[in-house]
C-alpha cells in the first residue's frame, strides 16, 4: 500500500498569488454590490420620484407668472396638468417597486420629502397667490407645522434605529391634501368652468388639515415611548 503522502501530493501556495487572488476577488465582490446599489438607485420608481420634484418649479412657476405677474389664465391650467402627473406619480413610484422588487433606502428617504416639497410650495405660492387666504390660513399651517413635526421624529428615531412605517390613513391625508391642492391650483380658471371649485378646494383641504392633525398627533404617540426610553 502506498503511503498516504504518496496518494496526496503536497500543494504549495504562494503567499503572494493567494493574496492576489483575495484581492480579486474582493474587488469583483465589490463592483457586483457597486453595480446592484446603482441599478437600484437609478430605477424606474426612483426616477419617477424625482421627476416629482422636477416638477415644483414648473408649478409654481406658472402659477406665479400667472398671478403675481398677471399672466394668462391657461397658466393655471398648465400648472394643473403638471401636478396631476405628480401626483400620479406618488402612487406609481411605490406601486412600480413593490411589483418590480425594486425598493430602495434611497426611494424611501425620498419619496416622504418628494411629497413634502410638492405640499409645501404649492401651499406657499397659494397663500402668496390670495387663493388661500383668513381663516384657511391655519388649516395651511397646521399642514406645514405636522409634515415637519413629523419629519423631525422621523430623523431622531432613525438615529435609534427605530422604523415609524406610513399608515394608510396618512396615505389617504397624503390624497386628500393633492385634491384639495389640484382643486385651488385651478383658481379662478376653474371657477369659469366650476363656479365652486375654489370654494370646494378650500373644503377639502381643512378636511385634509382633520386628517392630518389626527395623523400627526398618532405618529407622535407611536414614538412617544422610545422618547422616553432614551431619556429614561
Amino acid at each position: 500500500m502506498l503511503p498516504e503522502a504518496e496518494i496526496w501530493p503536497r500543494c504549495t501556495v504562494d503567499p503572494g498569488n493567494a493574496a492576489v487572488l483575495v484581492g480579486r476577488m474582493n474587488t469583483v465582490t465589490t463592483r457586483g454590490t457597486a453595480k446592484g446599489t446603482a441599478k437600484t438607485t437609478f430605477s424606474i420608481p426612483n426616477i419617477l420620484t424625482c421627476a416629482r420634484i422636477a416638477a415644483i418649479p414648473v408649478v409654481v412657476g406658472c402659477v406665479y407668472a400667472q398671478s403675481i405677474m398677471d399672466g394668462p389664465l391657461w397658466l393655471r391650467w398648465v400648472a394643473l396638468a403638471v401636478f396631476i402627473a405628480a401626483a400620479i406619480t406618488d402612487f406609481l413610484d411605490g406601486y412600480y417597486a413593490r411589483i418590480w422588487d425594486q425598493q430602495s433606502a434611497f426611494g424611501r428617504m425620498l419619496d416622504p420629502i418628494a411629497d413634502k416639497l410638492l405640499v409645501a410650495s404649492c401651499l406657499l405660492m397659494l397663500a402668496a397667490d390670495g387663493i388661500i387666504h383668513g381663516w384657511t390660513l391655519w388649516a395651511a399651517i397646521v399642514i406645514l407645522c405636522r409634515e415637519i413635526l413629523v419629519s423631525g421624529l422621523r430623523e431622531y428615531l432613525a438615529a435609534l434605529r427605530v422604523s415609524v412605517p406610513v399608515t394608510k390613513l396618512a396615505k389617504w391625508k397624503t390624497t386628500a391634501q393633492l385634491v384639495a391642492i389640484g382643486f385651488l391650483l385651478a383658481g379662478e380658471a376653474g371657477d369659469q368652468v366650476f363656479p365652486f371649485t375654489t370654494q370646494l378646494g378650500l373644503l377639502l383641504l381643512w378636511l385634509s388639515a382633520l386628517f392630518t392633525i389626527y395623523t400627526g398627533w398618532d405618529y407622535f404617540r407611536s414614538g412617544i415611548h422610545h422618547l422616553i426610553e432614551e431619556d429614561a
